[in-house]
């Protein structure tokens, strides 16, 4: 089965409701043989891809989902960093794991872990925004408003506070700055 295959899974599997968006959703995978690379395991983008579907298990099941349509919005990654301690071999399975992890003034975080044998085998911190379908940003104090009891900024740790302003990147409006020169 390929990503596309399980991506259309994960939008025709009955909904299960049994989470808010600040516990920990756990989704259930398998390495299969699409997921592998020539070393024979599982291929860095795929991680990524796969993520994917773990952050929209975690909007289906905190009931986020459905909210979020209703007003026209959808999410994007603004910026994702990902670090690896183990390989996943073919035929194995492994939970990934996602949160969110708090807010700021414009962005959203979110943490996943690919576990496995009950130890991370990688880890993904996610820097993202929610964007409305009529133009730009969703309003922020309406995501808080669905989000609940969102932890407040400064709960966020410092460190990854100023990752997502050093991995930003200019707006479309500013020309690039080229660091090749």
């Amino acid at each position: 089965m390929n990503l596309w295959w399980r991506t259309l899974l994960s939008f025709l599997t009955p909904v299960r409701k049994d989470a808010r968006p600040f516990d920990v959703i756990s989704t259930r995978f398998r390495v299969l043989p699409t997921d592998l690379d020539f070393y024979g395991h599982m291929n860095n983008g795929r991680y990524l891809s796969i993520s994917d579907i773990g952050r929209f298990d975690l909007l289906q099941r905190s009931g986020l989902w459905p909210e979020l349509r209703k007003r026209g919005w959808y999410p994007v990654v603004a910026s994702s960093t990902i670090s690896y301690r183990t390989s996943l071999q073919p035929w194995q399975r492994f939970t990934l794991e996602s949160r969110f992890l708090g807010v700021d003034g414009r962005d959203v975080y979110l943490e996943q872990r690919f576990v496995a044998k009950g130890e991370i085998a990688a880890r993904l911190y996610v820097r993202g925004r929610f964007l409305a379908k009529s133009g730009g940003h969703a309003p922020m104090d309406g995501l808080v408003a669905l989000l609940g009891d969102a932890p407040l900024p400064n709960a966020l740790p410092a460190w990854l506070l100023q990752w997502g302003a050093d991995s930003a990147l200019p707006s479309s409006k500013s020309p690039a700055p080229s660091v090749w020169d």
